[in-house]
C-alpha cells in the first residue's frame, strides 16, 4: 500500500491533480487569477493583524487587567473587614472601572464556560494564572460587554466584573469587516470587468462558428479589449476574401458549365438526327454517362453554392428522397418524429441525403431511415441497408474524392466515386459529420450528425 501511495502522489502527477480541481472557462480563470492573489493577501494581512497586533494588544491588556484584580485581591485579604471592601471596591470602580461583591460562603463554580474563540480567554487565564495564587474563575461569555472574575477567600468568593475592552482588543472585528468588505468589493468589480471581456470573447466564438456554418451575422461589431477587437476584424476580412473566392470559383464554374453543356447538346442533337444503330446507341449511352459526370464534377466543386440556411422539417425531407430510392425498386421505410427539425440549406441537405439514401438502395433491397433527436443537442440521421457493406479499414477511404474502392459502396454503374464526398462536404459545412458503421441490417450504415 505505502508503494502504491507513493506512486501516486509522484511530484509529476500533482499538475495533473491540480488541473482537475481548476475551471475550465476563460471567465472561471480569469477570475482565479485575480480573486485568488486578493484573498490570500488579505488572509495574510488578517493573520499578520491577529499575529503581531492583536494578540499583543490583547496580551498587553489581559495582564493589565490581571494587575489590579491580583492588586484588590491582595488588598482585601491583608485587611478582610467590610469597611476595606468598601473602600477598594469604591476605589476600583474610580480608577480601574471594576465592580467588586463579596458572596460570602460561596464557592467558586465548578463548570468552565470557553469562548467560542479560545484566544478570548487565553491571555486571561495566563496572566490571572501568574498574578494570583488563589484558585479563580473567569467567564467571557455570560454579558456581552464584561467579564466576570471570581476568586476564592477565606470568607467566600470574591466576584468582579471587568469591562471587555479592557481584556481583550475588542475592536479587532471591526477590521476583520472592513477587510472582508474591501474583499467583496473587489470581487464584484473584477467579476464585472471580467464578464464583460469573456462576453466578447463569447460572441466572437458564436460569429465564427456562424460564419463556419454558412450563416450570416450583420449585427455583429467587434467590441471588447483591443486583441478581442482585432481577432473580430481579421475574423470578418477572412470571412469576406473566402466569399469572394467562393463567388469567383461560382462564377467560373458556370461559365465552365455553360461551355461544357454546349457541345455536349449539339452530340446529343447530331445523335438525336443520325441513322438508329448499335454504334449510336453507345455513343448516347456514353454522352449520357459524360454529362452525369460533369454534373458530379460540378456539384462537387461548387459545393453549397451560397444557399441560405432555413428550419427544414426532416420527415418531409427524408420522405422525398426516399420516393427516388423506392422509384429505383428499393424497400425504403422512413422512421421520423414529425416534429423534428433542424437549421440546414435544403437542397445541399437533399443532394446530401440523396447521394446516401441512393447509394444504400443501388447496393441493398432494403433500406430504412431514421431521424432522432440527440441527448447531447442537435439530430441525427440514420441510413440503414441489407447490402454487403464496407470493410471497417475503408470506411474513410470511402469518403475520399474520386475514390472507387474494388468493392466500395460509393462505387456504381454512373458514379464517379463523389457520392460520399459531397455528403460528408454538406454535413461539415453545416457543423455536423458523416461517419460509417455496421448496420443491424447487415449492410451498411451511414450517420448524418448536425448540431443543435
Amino acid at each position: 500500500m505505502r508503494v502504491a501511495l507513493s506512486q501516486l502522489w509522484t511530484p509529476r502527477r500533482w499538475p495533473r491533480l491540480i488541473k482537475r480541481w481548476l475551471p475550465t472557462s476563460l471567465f472561471g480563470r480569469s477570475l482565479l487569477i485575480i480573486v485568488l492573489p486578493v484573498a490570500m493577501m488579505q488572509v495574510a494581512v488578517t493573520w499578520a493583524f491577529f499575529e503581531a497586533h492583536w494578540q499583543t494588544v490583547t496580551a498587553q491588556l489581559s495582564e493589565s487587567l490581571a494587575g489590579d484584580v491580583a492588586w484588590d485581591v491582595a488588598a482585601y485579604l491583608d485587611d478582610p473587614t467590610p469597611v476595606n471592601l468598601g473602600r477598594i471596591a469604591e476605589r476600583a470602580e474610580r480608577t480601574q472601572s471594576l465592580s467588586i461583591v463579596l458572596q460570602e460562603r460561596q464557592g467558586l463554580p465548578t463548570g468552565r464556560r470557553d469562548s467560542l474563540l479560545p484566544v478570548f480567554d487565553h491571555a486571561l487565564r495566563t496572566a490571572l494564572d501568574e498574578r494570583l495564587t488563589a484558585p479563580h474563575w473567569i467567564d467571557a461569555t455570560r454579558y456581552p460587554a464584561y467579564v466576570d472574575i471570581r476568586v476564592a477567600t477565606p470568607d467566600g468568593t470574591l466576584r468582579i466584573i471587568a469591562p471587555k475592552d479592557r481584556a481583550f482588543a475588542a475592536r479587532g472585528h471591526v477590521f476583520i469587516l472592513w477587510l472582508t468588505g474591501a474583499t467583496l468589493l473587489l470581487t464584484s468589480v473584477a467579476i464585472l470587468f471580467i464578464r464583460n471581456q469573456v462576453r466578447a470573447i463569447e460572441r466572437l466564438a458564436e460569429v465564427a462558428e456562424a460564419f463556419g456554418r454558412g450563416a450570416e451575422a450583420p449585427a455583429f461589431k467587434p467590441h471588447g479589449a483591443r486583441e478581442v477587437r482585432m481577432a473580430a476584424a481579421a475574423l470578418i476580412a477572412m470571412k469576406e476574401r473566402i466569399q469572394r473566392h467562393i463567388d469567383q470559383r461560382t462564377a467560373l464554374l458556370a461559365s465552365v458549365s455553360h461551355d461544357l453543356r454546349t457541345p455536349l447538346t449539339r452530340l446529343k442533337l447530331e445523335l438525336a438526327l443520325a441513322r438508329p444503330g448499335v454504334r449510336v446507341e453507345a455513343m448516347k449511352r456514353d454522352l449520357s454517362e459524360m454529362e452525369h459526370m460533369i454534373d458530379e464534377y460540378l456539384a462537387f466543386a461548387r459545393g453549397q453554392g451560397g444557399e441560405a440556411v432555413e428550419m427544414v422539417g426532416l420527415r418531409g425531407l427524408i420522405e422525398e428522397v426516399s420516393e427516388g430510392a423506392a422509384r429505383a425498386g428499393a424497400d425504403v421505410q422512413v422512421d421520423a418524429d414529425v416534429a423534428l427539425a433542424a437549421s440546414v440549406r435544403p437542397n445541399a441537405f437533399k443532394r446530401a441525403l440523396s447521394n446516401l439514401v441512393m447509394n444504400a438502395a443501388v447496393h441493398g433491397d432494403r433500406v430504412q431511415v431514421a431521424a432522432r433527436a440527440r441527448a447531447s443537442g442537435g439530430v441525427e440521421i440514420l441510413i440503414d441497408d441489407d447490402g454487403p457493406g464496407i470493410a471497417p479499414e475503408h470506411y474513410e477511404e470511402a469518403f475520399r474524392p474520386f475514390s472507387r474502392l474494388d468493392e466500395a459502396r460509393n462505387q456504381n454503374v454512373k458514379g464517379v466515386g463523389l457520392g460520399l464526398a459531397i455528403a460528408r462536404d454538406v454535413a461539415r459545412g453545416h457543423g455536423g459529420d458523416v461517419t460509417l458503421d455496421r448496420s443491424p441490417m447487415g449492410g451498411l450504415r451511414a450517420v448524418v450528425r448536425l448540431p443543435g
